[in-house]
């Protein structure tokens, strides 16, 4: 959960702390006085588009830091990718986020006291917090959105057939492209398949080997410096092994050892050196048989130094053409041969192709119709789910239903047939999902945005909220005023399916509804001061008195009215007795 937020510099706030608990937080606050700010500050604190409008002249940056306690199912995903990041969370178990935002429109972001990149904040966002607004019930309208709301509650092995339908997917429409782009461009891929072939050609013909040039510029410079090399070995190995052993090393030392040795057992440390001395004679032995067996690898040969001169030449008329030493002409040949592969135009490979592209559409045709198996299954629960939650929010006569379809072909896209029925097939598989709206019965079923009215969309969407609350989803959820346009009875079941979801989940509500504000369990308000030279606005928490004070000002616009707050307090009451 976020236990804390504190916004600085940002619209109309100067510098404001929301304390913020489990359960149900409302935030309320006359039009104007910067309830859509914290909203605001709540997006850019996890990653959202920066907007340099926003903030304050005075101090010329705007500051949003949090303190972000996770859920143990959670915490261990989000810790794993913020450790990546080189930050660490406090001694309490907590994460400090911030993000500051300056007039010129730069922005920073931190996790731990550490710099992070922004995306990391949008990472962590997607993992903890959903946020829903105004905006979002026009996403819902999209049948792309409705799409993708089904998928997700259709549960991780819908999402398997998904991804495995979409691997399928990727590769068939890779081998119609390249079967496309092969008979396309048939002359050009010859052209350069005989230039592929012309360089392979030459390669292999002078057959060089990883390393090879290395190896000859060391023997070449043994040949051509081999009376140099035979004459410092030479004059080496006669030090150590000389005929004279009046000048031979070896012999000198097994003197000095013998001498040393035979005082020994006066003082044991000319032992030691006895010792020490016979080891360096061991090693000078050893170094006399290696200078033995180099004179004699020695070769002054000038047959051999010429064809390592013409071999170089041949090396080097390669590394001229394609790559700077050997090991790359080399890689360029393996690359040219896969490229080859590639650019085989012959009747073969087509045909060839042509088999591989058949078999992979007949794979994606049987993919697909899992998938709408899986979506028509998912939509008739959720469609139900959703229903009875639209009966306790004063719509008890409507249904929804989630209609899933083949898609219409023709639009640009290929076509397959999906259980015997020709469909548009894209990477989200071969169906249109709508959701329709039955608003009473005897009414026609309609999509959303042609049956419901403003209330009836928020309504709509809050059921779906509770009904994917039921599945899992980020602890945190954020309603920015999605009870405009309801009022009512409607309004207290809205407040009612609130606060149920804030038994399992956090929620930050930002409404004008006293009947929601009613079953906050902390109430927030934004009051705006324009005592000053510049209007500022504040957060402060409000309870008891002050409390339904409050709720008669957003009942009645009368806060010191004893019949406002009689109201406010019975308001209280229903949502106290509701909660227990």
């Amino acid at each position: 959960m976020l236990e804390e937020l504190r916004i600085t510099g940002l619209g109309v706030i100067e510098d404001t702390t929301l304390p913020l608990t489990r359960g149900m937080n409302v935030i309320t606050g006359e039009t104007g006085a910067g309830k859509t700010m914290v909203v605001t500050g709540l997006g850019l604190l996890f990653g959202g588009r920066a907007d340099a409008g926003r903030v304050r002249a005075e101090p010329g940056r705007a500051i949003v830091e949090g303190r972000l306690r996770l859920p143990t199912q959670t915490a261990a995903a989000v810790a794993a990718r913020v450790a990546d990041a080189g930050a660490e969370m406090d001694d309490d178990g907590s994460w400090l986020l911030n993000r500051t935002v300056t007039v010129e429109g730069r922005s920073r972001a931190h996790v731990g006291g550490r710099s992070v990149p922004v995306s990391l904040l949008g990472e962590i966002g997607e993992q903890v917090l959903a946020v829903h607004g105004q905006s979002d019930q026009l996403r819902l309208l999209r049948p792309a959105e409705q799409r993708g709301s089904l998928d997700r509650f259709a549960g991780p092995e819908h999402e398997k057939l998904l991804t495995e339908f979409r691997e399928l997917h990727t590769a068939w429409r890779r081998a119609e492209d390249d079967l496309a782009d092969r008979r396309r461009n048939a002359r050009e891929r010859s052209q350069e398949a005989d230039l592929l072939r012309l360089g392979l050609d030459e390669i292999t013909r002078v057959d060089p080997q990883p390393g090879e040039d290395d190896e000859l510029r060391i023997e070449a410079q043994r040949l051509e410096h081999s009376e140099g090399l035979r004459t410092a070995a030479s004059t080496a190995h006669h030090a150590i092994s000389s005929e004279d052993e009046a000048e031979d090393a070896n012999s000198l030392l097994n003197a000095a050892r013998r001498s040393l040795e035979a005082q020994s057992t006066v003082d044991p440390v000319l032992g030691e050196l006895a010792a020490r001395l016979e080891e360096a004679a061991t090693l000078l032995a050893d170094v006399s048989v290696e200078l033995s067996t180099y004179l004699a690898s020695l070769d002054a040969d000038p047959d051999r130094l010429q064809a390592i001169y013409e071999r170089r030449a041949a090396l080097r008329a390669l590394t001229r053409k394609y790559a700077d030493d050997v090991d790359g002409v080399i890689a360029w040949a393996d690359r040219a041969r896969t490229r080859l592969a590639d650019l085989d135009v012959s009747d073969e490979a087509l045909e060839e192709l042509d088999r591989e592209r058949l078999r992979l559409a007949g794979e994606v045709a049987v993919a697909a119709a899992k998938v709408r198996a899986a979506r028509i299954a998912a939509a008739g629960t959720f469609a139900e789910q959703v229903t009875v939650e639209l009966a306790g929010l004063a719509m008890p006569h409507a249904r929804v239903e989630f209609v899933v379809s083949a898609r219409t072909p023709g639009r640009g896209e290929p076509a397959l047939v999906v259980d015997g029925e020709e469909a548009g097939v894209t990477a989200d598989g071969a169906d249109e999902v709508e959701l329709r709206l039955i608003a009473h019965p005897g009414a026609p079923a309609l999509p959303l945005q042609r049956g419901a009215s403003g209330g009836e969309l928020s309504r709509v969407m809050l059921a779906i909220e509770v009904v994917f609350a039921g599945v899992g989803g980020p602890p945190t959820l954020v309603f920015d005023e999605v009870d405009s346009g309801v009022g009512g009875t409607a309004a207290v079941e809205i407040g009612k399916r609130l606060a149920r979801l804030a038994r399992s989940h956090q929620v930050l509500v930002v409404t004008h509804l006293p009947q929601v504000a009613a079953f906050a369990d902390r109430h927030l308000v934004v009051a705006k001061d324009t005592g000053g030279a510049i209007t500022t606005s504040g957060v402060r928490v409000v309870e008891e008195t002050e409390r339904s004070r409050e709720l008669a000002r957003m009942l009645a616009g009368l806060p010191d009215s004893d019949l406002g707050i009689a109201h406010a307090e019975e308001l209280l009451a229903v949502a106290a007795r509701e909660r227990g």
